[in-house]
């Protein structure tokens, strides 16, 4: 069981709701640690409207969330959609901004109004990628600093270090952009699912973009949770089919092909579960326009695979 610590209150001048965000959780079968996430998100000075959507916990969670305080809303959908299930919480939202939130993750207070005003000033931005910060220590997740270093150019027009990348449970979306860009894919389920919606943002004309004055805090279970790898070796490739150039898609699948011959872990199952997937990808295959893709290409020399999901510069 995850102990359940009393969030420090935080007495400001700023202790007034601020009704321009939802936060979006997303959570299966961990109900001690979902309940502390809904403390620290019912402290917050911005009294947000929290939505929780269940991905298929058992009947004892789902009394718990619907029990919480801090859960103004909690959707059932019936089984586990993975990150289609935050999809949901955005079309559900009312309001203009969604933050989101994993089942072990948190915000910090006051990032939530500090990335509602950015929000309202930059209107081209589509979403705000924040500083993450792991465990009770408050380790700097290393996708900030690959984060931090992307090489694509300052927008005068947005706030931050553009990406194409970002931490599903660390970041703030423009509740119009995600829906119009469609949000998280279908196909990928869950897994290394952020670089396509960012792509996808991008190609809708929106910004992406680092803001480490924004802080998430992570606290994942020291066992994590087992058997994702092959997820993510999966979805990576399945999103260069799906908007990258024939090449550069036929160059990620030969990797992951070799990977398997050599017996690299969960490269096997990937690869089956590619080929499983591929003819619906081609379905629904869309390049990127010409300066989204530059963008890409620059960016291929400088992205690290992540075993745990995540996203890239």
């Amino acid at each position: 069981m995850f102990p359940r610590p009393v969030p420090e209150q935080h007495s400001t001048a700023a202790d007034v709701p601020d009704g321009r965000v939802t936060v979006a959780v997303i959570t299966r079968d961990r109900c001690a640690s979902v309940l502390r996430t809904l403390d620290f998100l019912g402290a917050l000075p911005e009294r947000p409207e929290v939505i929780v959507v269940d991905n298929g916990s058992d009947e004892a969670t789902l009394r718990a969330l619907r029990r919480h305080p801090a859960a103004t809303r909690v959707l059932n959908p019936g089984g586990n959609t993975g990150s289609l299930g935050r999809n949901l919480a955005v079309r559900h939202a009312t309001t203009p901004y969604v933050a989101f939130s994993d089942d072990d993750s948190w915000w910090t207070p006051g990032t939530l109004r500090r990335a509602a005003d950015l929000l309202d000033a930059h209107p081209r931005l589509g979403l705000l990628a924040a500083r993450t910060l792991v465990g009770p220590r408050a380790t700097e997740d290393p996708l900030n600093a690959l984060l931090a270093a992307s090489p694509l150019p300052d927008r005068p027009d947005l706030p931050g270090r553009p990406v194409l990348g970002f931490l599903g449970c660390a970041c703030i979306a423009r509740r119009a952009a995600f829906l119009t860009a469609g949000g998280y894919h279908p196909l990928l389920f869950f897994g290394a699912e952020e670089t396509l919606l960012a792509y996808d943002l991008a190609a809708g004309g929106w910004g992406v973009t680092y803001e480490p004055s924004l802080t998430a805090r992570h606290h994942p279970a020291p066992s994590g949770r087992a058997g994702r790898g092959h997820l993510v070796r999966r979805n990576q490739v399945l999103t260069l089919w799906l908007r990258r150039p024939l090449p550069v898609a036929l160059r990620g699948s030969a990797r992951l092909a070799g990977d398997a011959i050599t017996g690299r872990p969960g490269a096997r199952r990937a690869l089956g579960d590619l080929l499983v997937r591929l003819p619906a990808a081609l379905g629904r295959r869309r390049r990127l326009p010409p300066e989204v893709e530059r963008a890409a290409r620059l960016l291929d020399g400088t992205a690290t695979p992540r075993t745990r999901g995540g996203g890239r510069p």
